[in-house]
């Protein structure tokens, strides 16, 4: 498939290794200089230099009628931007970006994303996990996009710190399905404990949002 990979950054590094191992044709474009010339040297790649939210810089990188496009960039404006130009100027089929803001999640579903994840590095989760990639857009659109995926940092006066998962009033429709402690990345059982500082990634209905997070904080 040909993929369009915009902005981002450590996110970006570990979308590239994954799709360049599954033999999936990239365009990457990215607007930090040095950046792109650490992506193109450590994975043997062109890398365009430039701002993806414009579409001159679109048109350039030659993105027209690719398979998808994922959005990066750690401003929600712009990644509205790169997907609406995607899909209405260069006919890209599916258009994926995530967001700093959850509440974009819904608003840019009705602007045309297909697929907006409030967790940067879900996608990256996703990605291991996956087979291919069509696995990973069906996954990530399962029930037409009624699931949330929030990142919580934990704080030392959380109520879940020393606690395993297993001890969290959690609601039957919500999981921690990643932990990202320092710099590794764990997939949590039952009786992994929580720690300060984890930044835990926690998959949710939009009814079970709040009694979620609060087992977390509170």
């Amino acid at each position: 498939m040909k993929i369009v990979i915009a902005g981002g950054r450590d996110e970006a590094d570990f979308l590239i290794a994954s799709l360049l191992k599954k033999r999936h044709k990239l365009i990457v474009i990215n607007n930090d200089k040095a950046w792109c010339e650490h992506l193109s040297s450590v994975h043997n790649i062109e890398v365009f230099f430039g701002n993806p939210s414009k579409k001159y810089i679109l048109r350039d990188a030659e993105v027209a009628d690719s398979d998808v496009l994922i959005a990066l960039t750690p401003n929600d404006a712009a990644n509205l931007a790169v997907c609406q130009y995607a899909k209405k100027q260069f006919n890209i089929k599916k258009v994926i970006c995530t967001v700093s803001n959850p509440k974009n999640v819904d608003i840019f579903k009705q602007l045309g994303v297909d697929t907006v994840i409030s967790a940067t590095y879900m996608i990256a989760e996703y990605i291991e996990q996956a087979t291919t990639i069509e696995n990973l857009i069906k996954t990530l659109s399962i029930e037409d996009e009624k699931v949330l995926l929030n990142e919580v940092i934990v704080g030392e006066d959380y109520s879940c710190v020393g606690k395993k998962v297993m001890e969290l009033s959690f609601p039957s429709n919500a999981i921690i399905s990643c932990i990202i402690r320092g710099k590794n990345m764990l997939v949590p059982g039952g009786a992994t404990v929580i720690e300060a500082n984890d930044k835990l990634l926690v998959m949710t209905s939009p009814d079970s949002q709040k009694k979620a997070i609060n087992a977390i904080i509170k």
